[in-house]
């Protein structure tokens, strides 16, 4: 057995809708992430991200296949899989009545971490994460930005090896997406294993080690960028997409959603991607 933190085999999900019938929201997915890489899944709204994500985390049940976090099967050990993982998504809730000092030390506790060293835990990340001038205000009292840095403190508060990010730029402004993904780029050089949910094409040039592209529930490539290029002769990343996905064109790609631009910015006749939500199967 692969000794990657993540690792899947054949692992599918499948939903019933009334006017579809039998849908595979993700179909046998193979995927492994190693220890200090980014490994980002990209596709369309849809396309199977949110689903893959909430498998390996025991939110949803797999229909069928396997997946291993830290060596944990998700069906068989859900409580380990979960003390080993932080998961973040841009709907992540706080609680808006007490103050991020108060969440860091709630969540680092609940989820285990030595009650000695909680403190400086706490400590450690409103330095790390520099939420020093809002610590003790109320939650409710703070702007998204600083509840967005929050979120992302609150996930790692418990020093998890793995980290899922699912789709965690959306509806953040330029300046608060840019700080972002340089505090997950900074995560993977602590040494986690990160997979990270995107369909905005920047993001995953940026901060991606490898690149998974997931259209319809398969995953079409593994790769990494340049792995992309040499395999299909294309440089840009929307157009290695738009050749593995089989969209025709640039009207076609607004269609399902692609946004080659940054955080803020949304394909051409796309609503605001603070209004989109992925849905997957029947049960979003």
């Amino acid at each position: 057995m692969s000794d990657s933190p993540v690792r899947t085999e054949g692992l599918s999900k499948v939903f019933y809708d009334a006017s579809r019938g039998e849908v595979n929201a993700v179909d046998a997915v193979d995927l492994d992430c190693s220890r200090g890489e980014i490994l980002g899944l990209l596709g369309a709204n849809g396309a199977g991200k949110t689903t893959t994500l909430r498998m390996l985390s025991t939110i949803l049940r797999p229909t069928s296949g396997h997946a291993w976090l830290m060596g944990h099967e998700v069906r068989a050990q859900p409580e380990r899989v979960r003390a080993e993982l932080g998961f973040y998504s841009a709907s992540t809730a706080l609680y808006p009545k007490i103050t991020p000092r108060e969440t860091l030390r709630f969540f680092a506790q609940v989820n285990g971490y030595p009650p000695k060293s909680v403190e400086a835990r706490v400590e450690e990340l409103i330095d790390r994460f520099r939420i020093g001038d809002y610590a003790d205000a109320r939650v409710e009292k703070l702007s998204s930005g600083m509840k967005q840095k929050v979120s992302i403190a609150r996930t790692v508060a418990h020093d998890p090896p793995v980290l899922i990010f699912d789709e965690p730029t959306v509806a953040l402004d330029v300046l608060n997406a840019i700080e972002l993904r340089k505090i997950i780029s900074d995560l993977r050089s602590d040494g986690k294993a990160i997979l990270f949910s995107t369909h905005v094409m920047s993001e995953a040039e940026q901060l991606c080690d490898r690149i998974a592209i997931i259209h319809h529930g398969r995953i079409l490539a593994v790769e990494t960028l340049d792995g992309l290029r040499e395999a299909t002769g294309l440089h840009y990343l929307e157009d290695i997409f738009v050749h593995y996905a089989g969209v025709k064109d640039a009207d076609a790609a607004a269609e399902a959603n692609i946004s080659s631009e940054g955080a803020g910015a949304s394909p051409p006749g796309a609503a605001p991607r603070g209004d989109r939500k992925e849905r997957e199967g029947s049960s979003k």
